[in-house]
């Protein structure tokens, strides 16, 4: 069976995530300890022990859902045999670590890199998100771009699910207007960050020298990346798609059926709650077949 594996972003998050691998596989004990020491703190203690809000933070969350994901693949040793991967937004990261693109220390460190770079970006200017229901997404789409406002879609998360981002006067009179236009639900987000829009591109600035001059290796399968939705195995290609990241939308939607287009039978998702993809799945289709690790 081609089995294709997903990996969540932030919001995957859950009180004592890991504690459990930890506890149970030294091979997870190793590579938690590993992370401890790259990080140059206890990620540890907070994904183990910490508060829902302490693992809200962004400069926690991201390397806390990374490891979460990355590790279980590494317990799975030779087991591992995926027919593609892909991930959400920082997922993308945990993907590329799964295939092989990037070793496990390069990954822990560009998250860590990514996370403190999206933390500052968030703090120079008033931003947010916003979750939009029930509407087309060209809908949205043009509603966005006639507010005089940075408002843009960020996340295509499934059909008839999009989510907005940008500035917090545009966020506002965005969602105003799309429950003008029918929206069943446009939700503002406890959300401090217009990720994935033209206000994080001071972090893409930040982290693009760092992605330069980290070692991309060839895959052992193709990547579906979120800013073209389509199968990558070119690591120069890659290593710019990572970086447009930041700033460009995620693709969820238009990822999940160019894969099932092109063969995957089941989906594997890796980490977090293991319901985040999941639930986008089968809003796509609900008997298509999907696991978690």
């Amino acid at each position: 069976m081609k089995k294709t594996y997903v990996f969540p972003g932030q919001g995957s998050q859950f009180e004592g995530m890991g504690k459990d691998m930890y506890d149970a596989s030294e091979i997870a004990k190793e590579y938690f300890d590993k992370a401890n020491d790259i990080l140059g703190y206890s990620i540890t203690d907070v994904m183990f022990d910490g508060s829902e809000d302490e693992l809200k933070e962004t400069r926690i969350t991201q390397p806390a859902v990374f490891l979460h994901s990355v590790v279980k693949v590494m317990m799975t040793g030779e087991d591992f045999t995926p027919y593609a991967v892909a991930g959400h937004s920082l997922g993308e990261l945990s993907a590329l670590v799964a295939n092989k693109t990037l070793s496990f220390e390069d990954g822990l460190r560009l998250v860590q890199q990514r996370a403190e770079a999206m933390q500052k970006a968030c703090e120079l200017e008033e931003s947010t998100m916003a979750a939009i229901v029930g509407l087309e997404d060209n809908t949205i789409e043009d509603i966005c771009s006639n507010i005089d406002d940075v408002v843009v879609p960020a996340n295509y998360n499934c059909p008839g699910q999009l989510v907005i981002s940008g500035s917090v006067a545009g966020i506002e009179k965005a969602v105003e207007q799309l429950k003008e236009a029918g929206a069943k639900r446009a939700l503002v987000l406890a959300v401090r960050g217009a990720f994935h829009s033209p206000l994080m591109k001071p972090a893409e600035d930040e982290l693009k020298q760092a992605i330069e001059n980290t070692n991309f290796g060839m895959p052992i399968c193709p990547v579906y990346q979120n800013v073209t939705a389509k199968p990558e195995t070119n690591p120069e290609k890659i290593q710019q798609n990572l970086i447009a990241q930041l700033t460009a939308p995620v693709k969820w939607t238009q990822t999940m059926a160019n894969m099932i287009a092109d063969g995957t039978e089941m989906f594997i998702e890796v980490g977090g709650s293991g319901k985040v993809i999941r639930g986008f799945i089968r809003r796509m289709d609900r008997k298509f077949p999907t696991d978690a690790l």
